[in-house]
């Protein structure tokens, strides 16, 4: 073979040599890539998980704490003889927001008061200033005033919140809020005539200026633990909600 052809030779295998290291390249990077990626959706897995643990409802116990309905409007669920921490609920019967947070959040108040850990006290009041919304506010407020014996209110507050009307509609009517006590076991014909002439309008409007001037409200839900107002985003996250609860008892 001649030197020419030598050197020809030479400088093929560099170049074969040079493509045969690029395309050992190309595979690293493509590994190095799949590898980081499967751990970056691993990563943005194991968020996700830990985020929807931390909001998932709590399962609803079965035993109910004393129920007691006081002459002004507020609801406490309590057991005998706990006095704190004390958690204070402000919601509006025809308020979204509330309505989704009994959904996420209401079993926790109720299982933390049910085992003793919590003094929960309602305060339904009404928010809106104008209508139809506020019309709704006060029928379903004022009707709730009616039912007196404190298990049959905690499943007339359920059922209100379930089937809380658009804010743009007429809601909560008054053959609905007859319906739906009676279905929450209120069948006494004086819980009947009491809606039906809505007896406790007035008052519920009163004590829902009382209470928005005193706690100065900004809106609703507001849940205040021993007093100092709770971030929505612990409210709303059912885990970090009974954490929170929990802690103030210590």
């Amino acid at each position: 073979m001649s030197k020419g052809a030598r050197a020809q030779t030479a400088r093929e295998k560099i170049r074969e040599q040079q493509a045969a290291d690029r395309a050992r390249d190309r595979r690293k990077r493509v590994v190095t890539y799949a590898t980081v990626g499967v751990v970056a959706v691993a990563a943005v897995g194991a968020g996700a998980w830990y985020a929807a643990s931390k909001s998932q409802s709590e399962q609803a116990g079965a035993n109910l704490a004393p129920v007691t309905v006081a002459a002004d409007g507020a609801v406490t669920m309590a057991q005998a003889g706990v006095t704190a921490p004390v958690v204070d609920v402000y919601e509006d019967f025809q308020c979204p927001a509330c309505k989704q947070m009994e959904e996420v959040s209401g079993s926790t108040y109720r299982n933390l008061a049910a085992e003793g850990k919590a003094k929960v006290v309602y305060h339904p009041i009404t928010i809106f200033t104008t209508e139809p919304t506020k019309s709704n506010s006060v029928r379903a407020g004022a009707a709730a005033r009616c039912v007196s014996d404190g298990k049959q209110w905690a499943a007339f507050h359920d059922l209100l919140f379930k089937n809380q009307p658009s804010e743009t509609v007429e809601g909560f009517k008054i053959d609905q809020l007859v319906a739906w006590a009676k279905e929450a076991g209120a069948t006494s014909p004086d819980v009947e005539t009491c809606i039906t002439g809505q007896k406790h309008a007035q008052a519920q409007l009163d004590y829902s200026t009382k209470v928005n001037t005193e706690q100065k409200l900004q809106g609703t839900p507001t849940v205040k633990l021993n007093g100092k107002e709770m971030d929505n985003q612990v409210v709303f996250s059912p885990q970090d909600l009974r954490e929170a609860i929990t802690g103030a008892a210590k």
